[in-house]
């Protein structure tokens, strides 16, 4: 007979490898695990790259909406700018309008020798001022007639002029930057109906013949 010893049972023979059994049928669960982590932290770094996005397109709307602001800014200070400049011009030109009567009638009197004494100071400082805020007075014998500057009160013909000239300042013209406020009065010549005129070689050929003593001497 064989003895048993209490307490201890005989186990059945287990196949080789049958240990590493029970712990690689634990693998599944967590491999599941771990691969219901990892999409979990994919969908947190989609989220962050949407709000980053979302972000990314305001500050670029902010930053157009900045811009625009600014260039309308600086628009609007050139126009105020622009303004300011153009209404002090026409205050200028208005004053100096109202002033052309005076500065006629000291042009008459110098003409007339009568600019004398305390009333040649005032007429000279008043010229001064004038010319200081930058009226320009125009106008002068023999330059060409142009009508959009000259106006003609007089006309006649002459048999020396090539061209319609102002051949007397009955009154000066005046001009205060490009803007004229007013166009210089004259008497103006033409060429003499049917008459010839001179060319400029041909006037240049008579001085010539004038310096050399006539033609044809020597």
């Amino acid at each position: 007979m064989t003895e048993e010893t209490p307490g201890f049972e005989e186990k059945p023979d287990v196949p080789s490898g049958a240990d590493d059994a029970t712990p690689k049928a634990a693998e599944p669960d967590s491999a599941k695990e771990s691969g219901a982590a990892a999409p979990a932290g994919d969908i947190q770094d989609a989220g962050l790259l949407a709000q980053l996005d979302q972000v990314r397109t305001a500050l670029g709307e902010r930053t157009a909406d900045l811009q625009r602001l600014q260039a309308e800014y600086q628009n609007y200070r050139r126009r105020v700018e622009r303004d300011r400049v153009s209404v002090k011009e026409i205050a200028v030109a208005n004053l100096l309008t109202e002033l052309l009567p005076v500065l006629d009638d000291i042009g008459r009197a110098r003409d007339h020798d009568e600019l004398v004494g305390g009333f040649k100071s005032v007429a000279e400082s008043l010229e001064a001022v004038t010319v200081k805020l930058g009226l320009q007075p125009f106008g002068t014998e023999g330059e060409p007639f142009d009508p959009t500057i000259h106006e003609a009160l007089m006309h006649s013909y002459a048999p020396d002029v090539t061209e319609t000239t102002c051949v007397a300042i009955l009154q000066p013209g005046y001009r205060f930057g490009e803007r004229t406020i007013r166009p210089a009065r004259v008497a103006v010549a033409e060429p003499q109906p049917g008459g010839k005129t001179k060319s400029a070689e041909e006037q240049a050929e008579s001085a010539d013949d004038k310096e050399n003593g006539g033609p044809d001497q020597g």
